[in-house]
């Protein structure tokens, strides 16, 4: 299942973390991408144990848990902390599948990439290419999104990002660890999830709601993984 999430982040919170990312040091992306994924990541990152990604990365998981849309999407167990990224200059990652398994930084905790997780920071009149490029079911998917805006979609899938031609695109990005471990079950209760809050606005009946909603947490407690 592929999301977006609007507004994740209002203006004032991407002025902020915009201003607080364009006067930082950054470091060669290569640093943190598999021996593989090195060879085709050509961008800027954030350093893991700079304090600024920390800072910024907690802001980004207040939003993120105050979110109901990203939450009822990915049913985050753990969420691997945001990391930063800046693609400029003709910046690029080619084609790659994200790493199965991450670590978190600091700690023995290990997190499975179920759902990745791009917030963009730039608008897209701010830069020319850097599309995300995403394969799934229904061939790629082009995403390019304006500033505080995410978008949602399986750890599993194929994706890119384009070429940055001109102005600089950044963003922020990581991994849920879902407590449903598949894709099309997460989809299903998500499409439920939706149904029953849409039926609850238009005032459907009170049983009806009861027995719809038994069904998806009854569904959710067959297949969450705790």
């Amino acid at each position: 299942m592929m999301l977006a999430v609007p507004d994740l982040l209002d203006a004032s919170q991407v002025r902020e973390i915009r201003s607080a990312l364009e006067n930082a040091d950054w470091t060669d992306g290569r640093a943190t991408a598999g021996h593989l994924a090195a060879q085709a990541k050509h961008n800027q990152q954030l350093a893991l144990d700079h304090p600024l990604a920390a800072q910024l990365g907690e802001r980004i998981l207040q939003a993120l848990t105050a979110d109901p849309l990203y939450m009822s999407a990915a049913l985050p167990l753990r969420i691997l902390p945001p990391r930063f990224n800046c693609y400029r200059g003709g910046g690029q990652y080619g084609a790659h599948i994200d790493n199965a398994i991450f670590q978190v930084p600091g700690t023995a905790q290990r997190i499975r990439s179920d759902v990745s997780t791009t917030v963009f920071l730039s608008d897209p009149d701010e830069y020319e290419g850097g599309e995300l490029i995403v394969q799934d079911t229904y061939g790629e998917q082009r995403i390019k999104l304006p500033a505080g805006h995410a978008i949602l979609y399986p750890g599993t899938s194929l994706h890119r990002v384009e070429p940055v031609t001109r102005g600089a695109r950044y963003g922020a990005f990581f991994w849920t660890q879902s407590l449903v471990r598949s894709d099309s079950r997460r989809a299903l209760l998500f499409e439920q999830d939706v149904a029953i809050q849409r039926l609850t606005q238009e005032g459907a009946s009170q049983q009806a709601l009861a027995q719809l909603t038994g069904v998806y947490h009854n569904l959710l407690r067959m297949w969450s993984e705790l």
